[in-house]
């Protein structure tokens, strides 16, 4: 909107040509989101508090947590109108990509707030049936496929890039994008979902993904650093930085808040809603993979839950102490400080590694 505001009134105040450049909206918006979050974060802690909002711990995971029942949870709606917020107020409207990102995040989070919902009303720690979920998510991720293929410029934003070699790079048609798309985007959603388990667990690594993404958004969508550094040129993909910044900043802003020992978790409103957003980021920029290797926690997280329920079906034994895998590290003795803190640093290595691939081909 700012931008629009800036078009028309441009040729009297030359300094607001200052808004055509995105990096400087992108920092904006960063510093948007993070005053927001930091101003509304103790209204929306009292709030949540008089409203009974909540956590209910459930009684089968570690004992250390049940001290956290009835802390305020729902914080992720803070999150989801703070990003929104701050991304009308300094992304172009007129792109394509700020929309459906927009999109993608609020009605993931909408499952999300009803999930926490019934959570706290009903008392269920188990939330909406896992056949819902799926569902809602199924149909916001293709929904989130067919457009972003429609709205492909080029066919270099169809390919499917492979990371670290020059050469390799796949053509996709309709039906591939899409069904890639759909796991990308529902598999991103409940692994960040699932690594949110401890105080600031999954905050931070969704600020330095979506930071890391936020550079090959910005190559991508220009073209001389795009050809310089061969990467697939996607027009319009630079304002997805603008998002990615707003993302980061209201995260950092409910970081304050998330840090141990919290005031505020995000529940799943926050944590389903942000992983799709990477994920949709990511089908962008068509970077799939890299996000698979920035986000290598998220991935890992998701892998020790579906290794440990398939082991004990099918052998009735227990491959990790219990999982996720933060749990599993809490059983072993670490500290709830120290896990967040180690896996903030795999995490760091991993973004590292995965920016590496811009220059590694």
């Amino acid at each position: 909107m700012l931008l629009w505001l800036a078009d028309l009134f441009h040729h009297w105040v030359s300094g607001l040509n200052l808004f055509q450049y995105t990096t400087f909206r992108a920092v904006m918006a960063a510093l948007t989101s993070l005053i927001l979050s930091l101003m509304m974060g103790p209204w929306a802690i009292r709030k949540l508090t008089e409203l009974k909002i909540g956590q209910a711990v459930r009684h089968d995971g570690p004992q250390t947590h049940l001290v956290k029942a009835g802390t305020p949870t729902m914080g992720g709606t803070l999150i989801l109108v703070v990003i929104s917020v701050s991304t009308l107020l300094w992304a172009n409207l007129s792109n394509a990509y700020v929309w459906i990102l927009l999109a993608v995040l609020l009605s993931t989070g909408a499952l999300g707030f009803y999930d926490d919902w019934k959570k706290v009303v009903y008392k269920d720690p188990n939330g909406v049936s896992a056949r819902f979920k799926m569902l809602w998510q199924s149909v916001v991720a293709l929904s989130a496929g067919m457009f972003l293929f429609y709205v492909a410029h080029l066919s270099s934003a169809n390919m499917f890039i492979v990371p670290f070699f020059k050469q390799i790079a796949y053509p996709m048609g309709g039906i591939g994008f899409v069904v890639l798309t759909y796991f990308v985007i529902v598999g991103t959603s409940n692994a960040v979902n699932l690594t949110d388990g401890l105080d600031g667990l999954a905050a931070f690594p969704v600020v330095l993904v979506a930071g890391g993404l936020a550079i090959f958004a910005y190559a991508s969508g220009h073209a001389e650093f795009s050809h310089y550094l061969q990467l697939p040129h996607v027009p319009g993909a630079n304002e997805v930085v603008v998002f990615c910044a707003a993302l980061c900043g209201a995260c950092l802003g409910f970081l304050w808040f998330n840090a141990y020992p919290a005031q505020v978790f995000m529940g799943d409103v926050g944590a389903l809603a942000l992983g799709a957003a990477l994920g949709t980021v990511a089908v962008i920029v068509r970077q799939e993979i890299v996000l698979f290797i920035m986000g290598g926690l998220f991935v890992v997280e998701a892998l020790s839950v579906m290794l440990q329920v398939g082991s004990y079906k099918t052998r009735k034994k227990r491959i990790f102490l219990m999982a996720p895998i933060h749990h599993h590290f809490e059983q072993k003795g670490w500290k709830e400080t120290q896990v967040v803190v180690r896996f903030w640093i795999i995490t760091m290595i991993l973004v590292l590694v995965g920016l590496a691939t811009l220059k590694i081909r």
